[in-house]
């Protein structure tokens, strides 16, 4: 007999009750009617099998106590069991997802902050060290270009100058390197050293020292061959005729007494030590070393031309400051017998004196200044600094790779839910339908009056 589609359906279930016995046997009543005798019996084993099934359900009405614990399973377990999962997998989504998108804000968070750097190092950031070595390149012509400019602080030095001596009677001169950079321009360290031009700069070479390697050419293990035949064992060191090593094989008649050795008793020759002071060991004119740097690459020196500069900057905003206040008699009658370079100056002049110094020592004190000159103090610091940039896009990088990780959980955590929303569904349709059943059985026992259970819901 071919298969019925609807009786597969109903075997298909995971769990089949009395209600699904009885409507295979009416199915079976259809499709083995051709077995069935003049008694009214099916000569069918198929037929006989589903019967004496639905018999035993029926004896002690089993059936009824069996399909009300499967309701109450389905209400009580089995769909909020679901429910549950189903709501897990929502939230897990949700929260999977803030976290994707936290990952990659921090993300474009931190290739911000590397640009940002970047920025401020004066360079693009595709290839860090190469484009930091060349900023140091660079770094000569803009510090020539500062002590250029700083032909501007003429006016500056002398009002400064006039002010120390009429106020203070300061008779010492003020500002020495601002001064000599206004004469001189960024001329080398050892000129403003000595007062002489050199004739020779030796600039200092900065070269990366090769790693030291030994071969086995430039060692002498000696013989190990040959054994006790070997008179002397070679180590390595060779006695020359030329080379007086101080040591001497055979005891002197002086050192015989006391076995060859010198306890320091006899009377030793005095040593003298002769003190060189830095720089006294090159040839007059030439500039080698530090005293080859301009004022400005030479960090003792550009340090007193910064502090040269914020000097003269606090002067003159304390000058812009009093001039406010010279309204009354007393102020004006105090620089009556002030020179013509103190009393002539207006504030307005005085502000435009104030932004020309403020310019040169924006200019020098810059974050990107800063760095330069730390590079070129160290070349080491270039590794520093691509280090840590490199860092911040690393971190970049796999705050990335966490977000794709996050997404493709989110993904599984949805397919998770649509593998778990068809369940819910299918379960609550059958509760309901096994409902029904158990309702109008209970209800042909009692004469069909009407039967609701209630607090049936998934």
């Amino acid at each position: 007999m071919p298969e019925n589609e609807e009786i597969k359906q109903l075997l298909s279930g995971s769990y089949i009750h009395y209600f699904h016995c009885l409507r295979i046997v009416e199915i079976l009543k259809g499709t083995e009617a051709s077995s069935k005798n003049i008694f009214g019996r099916y000569s069918s084993q198929r037929m006989k099998d589903w019967q004496e099934i639905v018999s035993l359900y029926e004896a002690d009405n089993v059936y009824l106590a069996e399909v009300a614990s499967l309701l109450s399973r389905n209400v009580s377990y089995e769909g909020p069991a679901l429910r549950k999962q189903l709501a897990k997998a929502q939230q897990l989504q949700q929260e999977l997802s803030r976290r994707e998108v936290e990952c990659l804000s921090s993300a474009a968070d931190l290739r911000e902050r590397y640009y940002a750097a970047c920025k401020q190092y004066g360079i693009t950031g595709e290839n860090v060290p190469r484009e930091l070595q060349a900023l140091v390149k660079d770094l000569p012509a803009v510090l020539e270009e500062v002590g250029k400019d700083s032909a501007k602080l003429d006016e500056h030095i002398q009002l400064y100058t006039a002010f120390t001596k009429f106020v203070c009677e300061w008779s010492d001169s003020v500002l020495p390197l601002l001064t000599f950079a206004l004469k001189r321009g960024n001329a080398t360290f050892y000129e403003w050293r000595t007062g002489k031009a050199p004739t020779v700069v030796e600039k200092p070479v900065v070269e990366e020292t090769p790693p030291d390697t030994v071969t086995e050419d430039m060692i002498d293990w000696g013989d190990f061959g040959a054994g006790a035949e070997t008179q002397a064992v070679s180590s390595g060191i060779t006695v020359e005729d030329e080379i007086d090593w101080g040591i001497s094989l055979e005891p002197s008649s002086e050192d015989a007494g006391a076995g060859g050795i010198d306890w320091g008793d006899s009377e030793a020759t005095p040593i003298e030590i002769e003190l060189v002071d830095a720089g006294t060991d090159c040839p007059d004119g030439v500039a080698r070393g530090e005293d080859a740097l301009s004022i400005l690459e030479n960090s003792q020196s550009r340090s007193q031309f910064i502090d040269e500069l914020m000097e003269l900057e606090v002067f003159l905003m304390q000058r812009i400051s009093e001039m406010g206040e010279e309204g009354d008699v007393v102020a004006m009658s105090q620089f009556q017998l002030a020179p013509s370079v103190i009393q002539g100056q207006t504030r307005e002049h005085v502000r435009e004196m104030l932004s020309v110094v403020q310019d040169l020592l924006g200019r020098l004190t810059s974050l990107r200044m800063q760095h330069l000159f730390m590079i070129q103090a160290s070349p080491r610091y270039v590794e520093r600094v691509s280090e840590v940039l490199r860092q911040k896009l690393k971190q970049a990088d796999i705050l990335v790779l966490k977000g794709t990780t996050m997404a493709e959980r989110r993904q599984e955590a949805l397919e998770e839910q649509s593998r778990l929303e068809p369940r819910v569904d299918l379960l609550a349709g059958c509760t309901r339908e096994l409902q029904k059943q158990i309702e109008a059985d209970i209800s042909k026992r009692y004469h069909n009056r009407p039967v609701n259970l209630m607090g049936v819901n998934i």
